[in-house]
């Protein structure tokens, strides 16, 4: 597997975290189009399918 660049990965967690904050849900009650985007590129850059594993993943490798 690729490895994420860890500033990279730093900033993609830190805007995923304040994307979901402060981003109203959409109409299904589903995340808005920004923080849908970044769980699609945490997935992607760490090699997952499910937000909660790409972020458990991304955290456990910035920790590293």
């Amino acid at each position: 597997m690729l490895m994420p660049h860890p500033a990279v990965l730093r900033a993609l967690v830190d805007r995923y975290e304040a994307a979901t904050a402060s981003e109203p849900l959409d109409a299904a009650g589903g995340p808005g189009p920004e923080a849908r985007d970044l769980e699609y590129t945490l997935c992607v850059s760490t090699g997952t399918r499910d937000v909660r594993a790409a972020l458990e993943t991304a955290r456990r490798l910035l920790a590293a």
